[in-house]
């Protein structure tokens, strides 16, 4: 499975914000109402915690009611992500800023959570209930994948890798429906957390820039903002910063000599053994496709030429082939950002990248759509 961008209990990290004192025309007095009713409650207590630098720190034990009913004024100095504690048993996560919220739970019914009043807050409900499928999913694949191994049954290894792969992009389409229906609301920025922001960088990039419009000088989202212009050079669109690198014969060899061809980037190395498992597929599609304009450009991250030229020769590699032997301090990688392999960039004849991280069917799927 491919990481998420951001990990999500890292992103929702408390908002520290310099000066927000309006959102749209309305005022913000700074402080936001927490109230509700518990219900069937076990012995314990309710307490409100405030996210810190990927942990969460406590603010306050809120006094609850015989009936079970709690109220509790909290300050903020901008939007935040914060947690509702019920006898250490119950997790409610809250979007606050400028509005009050209301939240009842009862202990005899799973499904009884209600939060009211704060749209951001039910809007991030929204992105919890996705994040909820998601990982059981991801976890009944890693179940069937780990029997599928232990019978050692290919077929089912290879549907369910192709299944995993097609994961993303499924799920992907599934978030921006959803932040797409909350408007500008500060709490997609928990939704992003499940992007890939290699291949959904158009999308975060104009969320992001009106989140920060609405909610200027607001830490989280300036912080990424300039982690969106860093990695702008390298977006869908984009001309593909050169490469010009020795192949194994020690010529020099620049990615621009292949412009005019849709060219495929293929970061890979002898030792990562996910790069040699997807080799036979990109062999295949190579020769299935060359005739009709398509070339491989091979970047190893190697350390030897010896385990480099036998990988090429093993695999029956027949593209070219650049490396500088340098392992991820490659000159390439760090032009590329490539922290892990196999990662693919896939360019149009004119050298734009038009593709990220394809791999297995994801590949084959975009080379038919290009070519057949």
């Amino acid at each position: 499975m491919k990481k998420l961008f951001i990990n999500f209990f890292a992103l929702l990290t408390v908002l520290v914000v310099v000066s927000c004192s309006k959102i749209g025309k309305q005022e913000f007095d700074g402080t936001v109402k927490v109230s509700g009713e518990v219900k069937n409650a076990p012995e314990g207590k309710i307490e409100i915690y405030k996210f810190v630098d990927q942990s969460t720190e406590i603010i306050s034990e809120i006094p609850m009611g015989s009936g079970g009913e709690f109220e509790y004024d909290l300050s903020l100095e901008g939007p935040g992500f914060l947690e509702l504690h019920f006898m250490n048993q119950k997790i409610v996560k809250l979007a606050l800023y400028a509005e009050d919220v209301q939240v009842s739970y009862d202990f005899n019914d799973e499904a009884s959570l209600k939060v009211e009043g704060s749209e951001d807050s039910q809007n991030l409900q929204k992105i919890e209930a996705l994040l909820t499928d998601y990982q059981k999913t991801v976890n009944d694949l890693n179940t069937a994948y780990f029997e599928a191994m232990s019978k050692r049954d290919q077929e089912a290894i290879k549907s369910i890798q192709t299944t995993a792969m097609n994961l993303e992009d499924t799920q992907s389409q599934k978030v921006k429906v959803v932040i797409e229906g909350m408007k500008d609301s500060f709490a997609s920025m928990a939704g992003i957390a499940m992007l890939n922001i290699k291949n959904d960088f158009q999308f975060i990039d104009e969320l992001v820039k009106g989140l920060d419009e609405k909610y200027p000088n607001t830490k989280m989202i300036t912080s990424l903002l300039h982690q969106l212009d860093d990695m702008r050079a390298l977006s869908i669109g984009q001309v593909a910063p050169e490469i010009s690198l020795p192949n194994p014969n020690g010529e020099l060899i620049k990615l621009s000599d292949l412009k005019g061809k849709y060219d495929l980037i293929d970061f890979w190395a002898a030792w990562c053994r996910p790069c040699r498992e997807e080799n036979p597929n990109v062999v295949r599609l190579y020769n299935q496709y060359k005739e009709q304009g398509f070339e491989v450009f091979g970047v190893s991250l190697d350390r030897t030429k010896e385990a480099w030229i036998k990988a090429i020769a093993d695999d029956n590699l027949t593209w070219t082939h650049v490396s500088d032997l340098k392992y991820f301090n490659s000159e390439a990688a760090a032009t590329y950002q490539i922290t892990a392999i196999p990662a693919t960039y896939l360019l149009d004849p004119e050298g734009k990248i038009i593709g990220k991280d394809l791999r297995g069917a994801s590949l084959e799927n975009k080379l038919k759509e290009i070519f057949e």
